[in-house]
């Protein structure tokens, strides 16, 4: 049978942003005690008392914060180097029997252009294909064929590189993608290989987003 406690702990859980600042004993406890009274009286089908979520609030042990972990720690401190490199163009296309091919012609493009940016991520429905902006009339070419879902010029990516040992460091993405929001920075695309973390803004939030993990490293 639920407890109180047991729908502070699923509230709280489900919203990372106020487990944190709980932790860090930034909210007031009887304003959250009343806040939480409906929805908490709503999951036990039954009147709940303030006071009795207040107790639960105080008594709910939060884990661990993973910013001050030994382990994100050393991450955060062996962070490399941030690149920037705008004027990039995101097609995404639906994938089709004719795609890889007519990508594959693409790729002898790039390849002798070693300077270009390029990313290409594969679903199971649709295909994205970042790239230098420079080559949005040879891709609308090959690609004439293909049907377009969405085409958003303008964009800049932000990298940064991760230690080796980043994938095992759990919470790692959280701590990146929770600055952004902060900054209000809006991602429209993400990118992540083993090693190397870029995020895709449009031109209004670069200057916030570069702050923001910059910061993220000090």
């Amino acid at each position: 049978m639920k407890t109180v406690s047991n729908c502070v702990e699923d509230i709280l859980i489900a919203q990372p942003y106020l487990e944190e600042a709980l932790s860090r004993n930034i909210i007031n406890f009887s304003a959250l005690a009343i806040e939480l009274t409906e929805p908490i009286s709503k999951m036990l089908k039954k009147d709940v008392k303030p006071g009795a979520i207040m107790m639960a609030l105080r008594r709910y042990n939060p884990p661990i914060s993973l910013s001050n972990s030994i382990k994100m720690k050393k991450v955060i401190q062996n962070l490399g180097d941030i690149t920037v490199r705008s004027n990039l163009t995101d097609f995404t296309v639906k994938n089709s029997e004719t795609l890889i091919d007519n990508h594959a012609q693409i790729l002898q493009k790039i390849n002798e252009e070693s300077k270009l940016f390029y990313t290409f991520t594969r679903g199971i429905h649709e295909s994205n294909i970042i790239v230098s902006s420079s080559l949005n009339d040879y891709i609308n070419t090959h690609f004439q064929h293909e049907t377009f879902i969405a085409v958003q010029e303008g964009l800049t990516a932000i990298s940064i590189s991760l230690p080796e040992d980043n994938s095992k460091i759990a919470g790692l993405y959280y701590h990146f993608f929770k600055r952004l929001a902060w900054e209000g920075v809006v991602l429209y695309e993400v990118i992540s290989t083993t090693n190397e973390f870029t995020i895709l803004v449009e031109e209004d939030y670069v200057d916030n987003a570069f702050l923001a993990i910059k910061r993220f490293k000090t």
